[in-house]
């Protein structure tokens, strides 16, 4: 071979070289940073499986928090540690889900946190069965404290009961009463007639008379005498220009022809009605009903022919 040859045939080879080193260096690194992708997917896999048991914990916690919240509050204890702990314990599992700086900086001191979390709650479980033993002695002594207020409650609705019994029968009995009502018919010569049966023409007026009885538990007082003259048809003769009005009575309204007020002092008296209707009365029988204080103490009746 000559001088020219070798001179061809070395340049060949070394780029051979070349390609085979550059070749090899692509798969290093291509191997290492595939190796060092399995290794940051690895770290961020075992990362992601702390943060959940941690948030797992931090809720069961939480859980944890709410039940001894509940049952110190139902048994009459303050709960605001808890109650602050709480609203913390929720703002640490909100960042533990949303920050990934927080995440790395806080997963150790979290979990060291929830063990003085599970410290706490067994300091409060200690405090709620002392809760419990004290508000057990309350309720048997309150139990025992009922059964005197109901008895005593007992007495006293009897007692009402008696006092409101006596009253009606005291008011019942006070009640004034009328008897021996006469109707009578006057006409403009001022002769009378009391035979209950009139024609119109003998009606001037009517004068109604009858005796309140005497009642000696009524109380001494001004009495308002109330009259209605009802028609055969259920009308109440009613003018109010003659002194005709109205009152309660049973929930309803009612009217009445006539009024008068007498002063009761626990003595019989008589009471005379002078009414002028000042038109002819209606065919047929009339009712005439006298009331007081809301209620009816006499009535009668007379016919017109």
């Amino acid at each position: 071979m000559n001088e020219n040859q070798k001179e061809y045939i070395t340049p060949k080879k070394n780029k051979t070289s070349v390609f085979i080193i550059v070749i090899s260096l692509l798969l290093i690194a291509v191997f290492f940073f595939y190796y060092q992708n399995r290794q940051l997917e690895a770290e961020k896999e075992r990362q992601q499986k702390e943060i959940s048991r941690t948030y797992l914990k931090l809720d069961s916690v939480s859980n944890e928090l709410d039940i001894r919240i509940k049952e110190i509050t139902a048994l009459g204890g303050r709960a605001d540690t808890l109650e602050y702990l709480k609203a913390q314990l929720e703002t640490d599992k909100k960042q533990l889900l949303l920050d990934a700086e927080y995440q790395r900086a806080v997963i150790t001191k979290l979990n060291s946190r929830v063990d003085g979390y599970k410290e706490l709650l067994l300091i409060k479980d200690e405090e709620i069965e002392q809760l419990k033993v004290f508000n057990n002695r309350l309720t048997k002594e309150n139990t025992s404290l009922k059964v005197e207020k109901n008895r005593l409650n007992e007495s006293i609705q009897q007692l009402k009961e008696n006092t409101q019994e006596l009253e009606q029968k005291v008011a019942q009995a006070s009640r004034l009463e009328i008897q021996g009502m006469k109707i009578i018919a006057v006409s403009k010569r001022g002769k009378e007639r009391d035979n209950q049966e009139y024609r119109n023409r003998h009606i001037d007026q009517l004068k109604i008379q009858f005796t309140v009885l005497e009642n000696e538990i009524a109380p001494i007082e001004g009495k308002g005498l109330l009259l209605r003259v009802v028609a055969p048809d259920g009308n109440v003769l009613f003018d109010v220009t003659r002194g005709s009005g109205s009152f309660s009575f049973e929930n309803r309204e009612l009217f009445y022809t006539a009024k008068q007020e007498i002063l009761y002092d626990r003595n019989s008296q008589l009471v005379t009605f002078l009414y002028n209707k000042g038109s002819e009365y209606a065919i047929g029988q009339h009712m005439v009903e006298v009331y007081t204080d809301d209620y009816l103490i006499g009535r009668g009746t007379f016919t017109i022919k």
